[in-house]
Parts: C-alpha cells; sequence; structure tokens
C-alpha cells in the first residue's frame, strides 16, 4: 500500500502560507502594561501589605479571644467505664459517668458544644478512603469493589450499612448537660439537627428510595461496634435516621490531624437559656460507648460561643501578623541596602 502524501502545488498554483494571521493576539501585539520597579513602589508595596496583615492579623485574634469557652477532659473522671470498655466483649453493657464544673460568669449568646478527641489519626490514606460514596447516596451498588474492606460484608455474606472504617469507628458516646439549681436540676435542652453541613445534608448524603428507613435497609446489618442499626440512629426523629444523620454526616468528614473536635449539639435558647447559659452549676451526664484507652487517646466536651471569625482558634491571626511582620521588616532592610548603596554611589561619583 502507498503511502499518501501531500503532492506539490502545481505551476502557477500559490502555496499555503505557514504564517499566523495578522491579529494583534497571534502577533503578539496585545496592549500590556509592564510595571516600572522603583524603589518608591517596591517600599510602598512592602509596607502597605504588611501594614495591612498586621491589622488584619489583631483584629483577628482579638475576635478570638473573646469567644468563651470551656473544656472538660472526662477520661480519666470516667476511668471505671474506660475499663469496662477496653473488653469488646462488653460493648452490650450500658455504662453512664457524671462530670461536675460551674460557670462562674454568664455565657451569653449562641452556645456550641463539641466533642474532642486526642490522638486519634484520621488522616491514615486506609482509613480515609474506607467509605463507598455511592452507597452513602442511597445507591444500590456492590461493596465488595469498594475500599469499605474489611468491613464490607460479615462471614455470611450480609453487607454493612454503611460500610468502611469511618463509619465504623464513628464517635457513639452520648452526652447530656443539666443545669443544677438548689431546688432542682434542669436538662439543658439541646439541639441535635442543624449541625452539619448543607451540601453533605441535602448533596453527599441520601438514603434509600423506600417507604419506611426499616425497609430500606432490609438485607444489610449495622457496622461491628455500632450498638443500632443506622436507621434507628435517631430514635426520637424520624427525620434524622440513616444516612442523612446529622451526628453521622459530621464524623464522616475525617480531620487532618490527631486532635480535633467535632460539633455536638447546639444549646436551645428557650426558658432559662434563652440568653445563653448562666452562670451555676453543671454536670455533664455521659454515655460512655467510645474506648480511647488502648490508642493511647483522651476525649473532652467542650462549650464554646463563636464570633465573626469563627470559633477558639487563634492560628490565622498569627499567620496574619507573622506575615505582616515579615513583610514590614523586608521593607526596612530593603530600605537600608538602598541607602547604603546611596551613600556610596555617591561617595564614588564626587
Amino acid at each position: 500500500m502507498k503511502n499518501k502524501t501531500s503532492s506539490p502545488p502545481r505551476e502557477g498554483e500559490a502555496r499555503p502560507s505557514r504564517c499566523p494571521d495578522n491579529s494583534a493576539f497571534k502577533q503578539q501585539k496585545l496592549p500590556a502594561w509592564k510595571p516600572q520597579l522603583t524603589i518608591a513602589t517596591v517600599l510602598s508595596s512592602f509596607f502597605l501589605t504588611g501594614a495591612f496583615c498586621l491589622s488584619v492579623g489583631v483584629c483577628l485574634i482579638l475576635s478570638t479571644n473573646s469567644v468563651r469557652e470551656i473544656q472538660i477532659d472526662y477520661s480519666d473522671k470516667c476511668s471505671d467505664c474506660s475499663k469496662l470498655r477496653e473488653n469488646s466483649s462488653n460493648w452490650n453493657k450500658e455504662c453512664h459517668c457524671s462530670v461536675n464544673f460551674m460557670l462562674k460568669e454568664d455565657i451569653l449568646g449562641d452556645v456550641f458544644m463539641y466533642y474532642g478527641l486526642q490522638n486519634f489519626y484520621q488522616n491514615h490514606r486506609r482509613y480515609v478512603i474506607s467509605r463507598s460514596d455511592a452507597q452513602l447516596l442511597g445507591r444500590n451498588v456492590n461493596i465488595q469493589k469498594s475500599y469499605c474492606a474489611p468491613f464490607t460484608t460479615y462471614r455470611n455474606g450480609t453487607p454493612m450499612a454503611p460500610c468502611g472504617a469511618i463509619a465504623n469507628s464513628m464517635f457513639n458516646d452520648t452526652i447530656d448537660l443539666f443545669y443544677n439549681l438548689k431546688s432542682s436540676v434542669i436538662q439543658v435542652p439541646l439541639l441535635k439537627t442543624g449541625n452539619s453541613w448543607w451540601t453533605d445534608k441535602n448533596v453527599k448524603f441520601r438514603n434509600p428510595k423506600s417507604y419506611n428507613l426499616s425497609s430500606a435497609f432490609a438485607g444489610t446489618a449495622r457496622p461491628p461496634y455500632w450498638q443500632k442499626p443506622v436507621y434507628l440512629l435517631d430514635e426520637e426523629d424520624e427525620r434524622n435516621n440513616g444516612y442523612i444523620n446529622d451526628d453521622f454526616i459530621i464524623w464522616m468528614r475525617v480531620s487532618a490531624f490527631a486532635t480535633f473536635r467535632n460539633l455536638y449539639r447546639r444549646v436551645s435558647r428557650i426558658r432559662q437559656f434563652a440568653d445563653g447559659l448562666p452562670a451555676g452549676n453543671y454536670t455533664f451526664r455521659i454515655s460512655y460507648n467510645f474506648p480511647v484507652t488502648k490508642f493511647k487517646g483522651r476525649k473532652y466536651v467542650i462549650l464554646s460561643t463563636v464570633v465573626w471569625s469563627g470559633g477558639s482558634n487563634p492560628f490565622l491571626g498569627i499567620a496574619y501578623v507573622v506575615s505582616g511582620t515579615a513583610a514590614t521588616l523586608t521593607g526596612f532592610v530593603i530600605t537600608a541596602i538602598h541607602l547604603k548603596l546611596r551613600k556610596k554611589k555617591a561617595y564614588f561619583q564626587k
């Protein structure tokens, strides 16, 4: 078979031109701006950047310092329950403990309750990918082909719902807050819904379609470390069950650090708590289910307010201050070098 080659142009025919079109874009004649780097523009850029970063950093730090926060470590205070949970055969035995604390001043405004974990590495690669996003969208998928192993099926072939190591290790302590008065004990009303991101609740997590959740998850079983199936995570609110349970959704957003906190509840601002948490004596009553002793972890309960810049985390403000300081010092160094070179130049011109 002969190769097809372009035949040479016949006599009198014009050769096709390889020159680009005579346009401003292809001829690189578009108008452009080239900054003239003078000592005035360079120094003004460094000093203005430094002033901006320093002012923003100081505002962020002052805002963070105005956050009211109290943190309670209950790892040792619930030591009896911790010893019980060290033996996995006691998974079906309930264990409760109480932690008393006092608020010296009122915590005004919206109050958020977090649970915190220390030395729990969610950023391990095998752990991060151990999930099935298709299953969490309510689709009928073969989880054997997912990254959920070894938490995919039981020995009898029953698939786990949800599958994967992330779901299996879900935080399952139950924490209630009580306000202790001289004459009575009042349970602080806590909101368990509306705590997850809107995109997670409405886009990334969906339940299988069926006339009820029990039938939707028929033929599946709970993960090994769970005490109840996924469709009974919240027996008080039918709309907060299955894959759209707020506690489950928040847990599935893994942390990049070994020490982290997740939003657990919000204080409902009604009755005595319309303005926040009044000063006084309080008690955390905890149903202890999540073991941390084997990996030398710690568990916390945090009560905190938030401001326009977020919670009690000074990192962003410190980063702005450091950046602003570095830019300002660089400006002073450049100024000193410029003055020194200008004096030397004036000396040689004499």
